[in-house]
């Protein structure tokens, strides 16, 4: 007899099924016990009575989260049994036989509560018991909900996904990097890709005019309820187009996406501000456009023209809003040739935000090997700093670069909007804690002697 899921055992009254799960309850009524049955469709009550002498004699020695395999039979329950609130509510499964897979110690913590009672530290050191929380369960299947979604919408529209490197070469992206040793070539080292940027600019100019991927990006920078040294974006970028293009693409997916969700929009379209008039009237560039009656709402905004440059008070220099590859508003193109007023050269950045959370940043990409030399020069690089770390990219724009730009959607955070989360921590199946502690693994640790040689490093004792 094949397993099936226990949701399915709600539509074979009458037959004999084989079920295996956890057991997420025992109740002992004397000549009955009562055990409820958990797998990851569901969960389903189920009968021990001595009649069945196996099975009742393996039911009076279970106890929580034991996994078992059980055969029985799927019976309706009587009308004053019926549970509205459980999918299987309408029947139970009389136990005919019960096999013992294997026995589960005491848990650390319980997990029929929502866990944010239970210190962090421990939650992550038992995470894969910390997920069979009904909370958790839900938040990864909805991410993975809007993972497919995404997908689907962007496969309409005639995107490839194209996936790009995670080891790469050390670039400007705002964040510092995760540096990886060479074995081949000791003294030097790869970086773990903060954004697919650089290569999705160069898979435009090498002709593919719809690119997406759901990509990892790597960023070693301080933690914070919204942030983790590694996360997933919905990446995509577009050749041959305006940003309004883009912004039309985004709400027209936003939107595809939520309704998937069953969830409601609060605004279309999707209002829109400048970065000056966000500024002024919210005092921030992210901002929350619910009154306190709508929590269930999203309120998605656009916030637009943003400065290309911001003054880096501590290095007394300019340095990118966005990121280096950001194209000007072409009415300020001027300004950055001549380096006038450079405070006020806006750029063709974009931004959007939900529930006082930024969920998406993009922008349309220089795409003149000139423009981009004076905007790094701008910046304080030199001449020769700019051909060894942007030559590259450069040289690209040489061979017939397109008008391009596009976005990266956090995953993460439009998972926790969604599902009502305030730490993306409760959305990402192995988190980081506050303090950079992988789950699990008890990362990050040290080399061994041998592992430092055969990388060309030494570590310094002090």
């Amino acid at each position: 007899m094949k397993r099936i899921p226990i949701v399915k055992a709600a539509e074979k009254g009458g037959e004999e099924v084989k079920l295996a799960g956890w057991v997420n309850s025992r109740r002992d009524h004397g000549k009955i016990i009562f055990l409820d049955l958990r797998d990851a469709s569901g969960l389903i009550q189920s009968v021990a009575t001595p009649k069945e002498e196996q099975a009742y004699e393996t039911a009076n020695s279970l106890g929580a989260e034991d996994v078992v395999e059980v055969v029985g039979e799927v019976k309706a329950r009587p009308q004053a049994n019926v549970n509205p609130d459980l999918e299987t509510g309408k029947v139970e499964l009389t136990l005919k036989q019960i096999n013992l897979i294997n026995k589960a110690n005491e848990l650390p913590f319980p997990i029929d509560t929502p866990g944010t009672e239970i210190d962090e530290l421990v939650r992550m050191k038992y995470r894969y018991i910390d997920l069979r929380r009904q909370r958790l369960q839900t938040n990864l299947k909805t991410r993975h909900r809007i993972a497919v979604a995404a997908r689907e919408f962007l496969n309409k529209e005639n995107f490839v996904e194209i996936e790009t490197p995670y080891l790469t070469k050390t670039t400007p992206e705002g964040a510092r990097d995760f540096v990886v040793p060479s074995r081949h070539q000791k003294g030097n080292f790869y970086a773990l890709a903060q954004a697919p940027q650089q290569y999705k600019q160069l898979l435009m100019i090498s002709g593919f005019e719809k690119y997406y991927q759901l990509s990892r990006a790597f960023r070693d920078e301080d933690l914070r309820a919204d942030r983790q040294m590694e996360h997933t974006q919905i990446d995509l970028e577009m050749a041959f187009v305006e940003r309004e293009d883009i912004l039309n693409l985004v709400e027209e997916m936003i939107t595809f996406v939520a309704e998937k969700m069953g969830k409601k929009i609060l605004e279309k379209p999707f209002p829109r501000f400048t970065h000056t008039e966000a500024m002024k009237q919210f005092g921030a560039d992210k901002f929350d456009l619910r009154n306190k009656n709508q929590t269930e709402e999203l309120a998605f905004a656009f916030v637009l023209d943003f400065p290309l440059f911001e003054r880096d008070e501590e290095e007394k220099a300019w340095t990118f809003s966005h990121n280096p590859f950001t194209a000007p508003k072409p009415e300020d193109e001027e300004k950055l040739k001549a380096e006038k007023e450079i405070a006020k050269i806006s750029s063709l950045q974009y931004d959007l935000v939900c529930n006082g959370f930024e969920m998406a940043s993009g922008s349309i990409r220089i795409n003149k090997p000139e423009v981009q030399r004076q905007a790094l020069k701008i910046m304080g690089y030199s001449k020769e700093k700019i051909e060894s770390d942007f030559g590259h990219l450069l040289k690209a724009y040489e061979y017939g670069a397109p008008v391009h730009g596009g976005i990266a959607i956090g995953l993460e955070r439009l998972t926790a909007v969604f599902t009502g989360e305030s730490s993306i921590r409760e959305v990402v199946a192995f988190p980081v804690t506050s303090s950079g502690e992988t789950s699990v693994m008890d990362a990050p640790s040290r080399l061994d002697e041998k592992q430092l040689k055969e990388l060309g490093l030494k570590l310094d004792k002090k």
